[in-house]
C-alpha cells in the first residue's frame, strides 16, 4: 500500500510539472508557432549545442526551416520568443525599460555577482554605464593610449622570436586589453577581445589574398613612419581595409551570439503576441550569417564592407544595441587592428591542425588555435 501511495504521489508530481510547463501555451493565443520541447528541460540542450561560428547551427536553421524567424520555445527554464529576425532585435534592444528588461539565467548572475553591468536594471545600470563611458572619453583615440597598444602588440610579437609553434589562443590573453572587462561586463563575453583575434587570425590564415592585401595596406604606413615609430590615431584611421577585415571577424566569429530579454507587458509585434513574463531571446549572431543579409554568409569576404566605414543597422550587432551598446567598440578595433599591423609585417604563419572557432554560449577553440610561425626577414 506504502509503494503505491508513493507511486500515486510521484504520478501527481510529474504530472504537475508537465502541466506548469505546458500552461503557457493554454494561457496565451496568437503565439508565434514552435514547441515547447521536453517538460523541465524543454528545447535547452538542442539550442546549447555546438556549432561553427559563422553558421547559424542546426538547432536554429531547422526551426527557422519549420517555424520561421520568430519563433516560440522553452529555455533556461522559461517559456520564451526566440527572434532571428533582424528587426525584432532590433525593436527589442531599443525598448529596453520601456517594453523589456535584462534578464540572464541565474547561473550567470551567481557567477557575474548581482551588481554586474550585465545584469543591473534601471538608474544602477545607467549609473554603471555612466562610469564606463567616462572611462572611455579618457581613453579615446589619444595619441598615449594608442601608443601604449601599439607597444603592447609590439612586445607580444617580439617574444614569438624564435618559436615555430605557438598556441595562438593563450597567446592573445596575454595582450594587456584595454576594455576587455568592460566588454565582458557588458555583453556577457568571454575573453571577448582575445577570442576575436583568435578568430581573425584563424580565417586570415586560411586567406593568403586577404593576407597580401593586409601587408600592401600596413607596409604603406609604416613606410612613412621611422623603425621604431609608434602608430598614431591619424594611421588607425589610414586602415581602411583593415577595419572591413576585423567587421567580417566580428560577422563570423559571433561573439555575442545572444542577449536575454524579459518581457514587461504584453507586446503584439507584426501579428505576434511576446506575453508579459516570458524571456525574449534576440539571436543577434542568426541575422549575421543570414544569406537574405549578407551574401554567401559562411564566406569570410572583407570585400562586403567596402564602402561602409561604419557598418551599422539592423542586420549588423555585433556589440549590442541600444541602451547597452557596448561604448567600448571602437577601442576593440584599435587594439585589433594595431595588433594586425605587427602581425603581418613580421610573420607568415598557417594552421598546424585544424581548429574550427565553436559557438555554444561563447565561441572557443578546442586545441586552443595552434599556428606555426615564419619569420618574415628584412
Amino acid at each position: 500500500m506504502v509503494y503505491v501511495l508513493l507511486l500515486v504521489a510521484l504520478a501527481s508530481i510529474a504530472a504537475a510539472a508537465v502541466l506548469r510547463h505546458y500552461l503557457p501555451l493554454l494561457r496565451h493565443h496568437g503565439l508565434p508557432k514552435g514547441s515547447f520541447g521536453w517538460p523541465f528541460i524543454g528545447e535547452t540542450i538542442g539550442f546549447l549545442h555546438a556549432h561553427p561560428s559563422n553558421t547559424a547551427g542546426g538547432f536554429l536553421q531547422e526551426h527557422v526551416a519549420k517555424y520561421g524567424t520568430v519563433f516560440k520555445s522553452h529555455l533556461f527554464g522559461s517559456p520564451a520568443i526566440v527572434s532571428c529576425d533582424e528587426e525584432l532585435n532590433h525593436f527589442v534592444l531599443h525598448n529596453e525599460e520601456r517594453l523589456f528588461e535584462c534578464s540572464y539565467p541565474g547561473a550567470i548572475r551567481t557567477i557575474l555577482g548581482e551588481s554586474s553591468a550585465l545584469v543591473v536594471t534601471g538608474e544602477r545600470h545607467r549609473q554603471i554605464r555612466s562610469m564606463f563611458l567616462a572611462l572611455v572619453a579618457s581613453t579615446g583615440l589619444k595619441a598615449s593610449y594608442v601608443a601604449s597598444v601599439d607597444e603592447s602588440a609590439r612586445s607580444l610579437i617580439a617574444s614569438w622570436s624564435g618559436r615555430k609553434t605557438i598556441s595562438f589562443c593563450e597567446e592573445a590573453r596575454k595582450f594587456p586589453y584595454k576594455v576587455a572587462f568592460l566588454l565582458d561586463s557588458l555583453l556577457a563575453g568571454h575573453e571577448t577581445t582575445s577570442v576575436l583575434l583568435s578568430i581573425l587570425v584563424y580565417f586570415i590564415g586560411k586567406s593568403p589574398s586577404i593576407i597580401d592585401q593586409l601587408k600592401k595596406e600596413h607596409e604603406a604606413i609604416r613606410a612613412t613612419k621611422g623603425k621604431d615609430e609608434p602608430l598614431t590615431p591619424d594611421d588607425y584611421r589610414k586602415m581602411e581595409y583593415t577595419l572591413r577585415v576585423i567587421n567580417e571577424g566580428l560577422r563570423c566569429g559571433n561573439i555575442v551570439k545572444l542577449v536575454h530579454r524579459k518581457v514587461l507587458k504584453d507586446v503584439t509585434y507584426k501579428g505576434y503576441v511576446i506575453p508579459a513574463g516570458w524571456k525574449v531571446l534576440p539571436i543577434l549572431g542568426a541575422v549575421h550569417v543570414d544569406a537574405s543579409h549578407h551574401l554567401e554568409p559562411e564566406q569570410f569576404q572583407p570585400g562586403r564592407w567596402e564602402g561602409l566605414s561604419q557598418p551599422a543597422g539592423k542586420s549588423f550587432a555585433p556589440f549590442g544595441g541600444g541602451l547597452r551598446l557596448c561604448p567600448g567598440s571602437e577601442i576593440v578595433k584599435v587594439e585589433a587592428a594595431f595588433f594586425l599591423h605587427h602581425l603581418v609585417l613580421n610573420y607568415r604563419w598557417r594552421m598546424d591542425e585544424e581548429d574550427v572557432p565553436m559557438l555554444h554560449q561563447y565561441v572557443e577553440f578546442k586545441k586552443g588555435l595552434p599556428i606555426q610561425l615564419e619569420p618574415i626577414s628584412g
